[in-house]
């Protein structure tokens, strides 16, 4: 039986991240669901794909050769996306864009100047929305399409009437004042003051999420919302705080600030989401948001 070329998505994830856990963060399932995606592979192929040692997994030659495979799909698909775009000469219209800041900085304000090169006739109007009154204002016609914010932990389908396009996976990182220790395990985070966030917000879920794999409660004091504010907080020794990578890029750790990466923090996906009935998204809409996914495509997350 020949592989179900979707299959191999998963593959090429557990290459490029190097272990399945890695592959779950970065493909938002649960590492269950890679092994088992692994597993109908090397049935269907009769071949061992993955090396299974003490220090981890890595692929067999058979399986670099399917991730290869992959690949070659994936750049495929990309030039079809970029034939197909050519296509959308003539293509105008005002799309009203609605992000929060590290969606705007990192995301649409990048994509801006070059969607203006390849669709001169589409006009955006970006406007900045907390994500809760943006999914109100895309609801009530007043935005063409949003950006929204999710944990890890959130993998519930867009409700009826919107399709949510997924941009960006990153990294949630934990920020210490420079006079406390670096944490280099999950454990160290245990029993720490948090600056904590507004309640259901990404960064709240994710501290949630990070409590309950601890076992443990957390402590919490003050709210943010802005990640300037809890970089300000922590710089005030009033606590840690989990913050995406965004949060963290082009200098934006204030002096007595530190930035401890550690595995299992999971990570923040980023969504825009659209309207979608018989007649949207119209041309003007999907022009916006194939240029959001060419920015994020490339964006470095180090």
């Amino acid at each position: 039986m020949a592989t179900d070329p979707r299959r191999l998505a998963f593959l090429l994830a557990v290459h490029r991240a190097g272990g399945v856990l890695a592959a779950a963060d970065l493909l938002h399932v649960t590492p269950s669901a890679v092994s088992q995606q692994i597993a109908r592979i090397e049935s269907e192929e009769g071949i061992a794909v993955l090396d299974r040692g003490p220090r981890g997994v890595t692929l067999t030659p058979a399986g670099r050769v399917l991730a290869e495979a992959g690949e070659r799909i994936e750049a495929e698909l990309l030039e079809a996306r970029q034939a197909i775009a050519a296509l959308g000469e003539g293509v105008s219209g005002k799309v009203v864009l609605g992000a929060f800041q590290t969606g705007i900085r990192a995301v649409v304000a990048p994509m801006l100047l070059d969607l203006a090169e390849q669709y001169p006739g589409v006009e955006v109007d970006v406007r900045e929305h907390e994500p809760a009154e943006a999914i109100r204002m895309l609801r009530a016609g007043d935005l063409d399409v949003i950006l929204l914010e999710r944990d890890s932990d959130m993998d519930s389908p867009a409700p009826r009437g919107v399709h949510d396009v997924p941009l960006l996976d990153e990294p949630w990182c934990v920020v210490v004042p420079a006079g406390l220790p670096m944490p280099e395990r999950l454990d160290d985070l245990a029993n720490l003051q948090w600056v904590g966030a507004e309640a259901d917000t990404a960064s709240d879920r994710a501290l949630r999420r990070l409590a309950r794999t601890l076992g443990t409660t957390v402590s919490q004091r003050h709210a943010f919302f802005d990640f300037d504010t809890a970089l300000a907080l922590v710089a005030a020794n009033q606590g840690v705080a989990m913050l995406p990578a965004l949060a963290l890029q082009g200098g934006d750790v204030p002096e007595g600030v530190e930035v401890a990466r550690l595995a299992g923090l999971g990570t923040r996906r980023i969504v825009a989401r659209h309207r979608a009935t018989r007649h949207e998204p119209g041309p003007a809409v999907r022009a916006v948001v194939d240029a959001m996914v060419e920015v994020t495509r490339d964006l470095e997350l180090g």
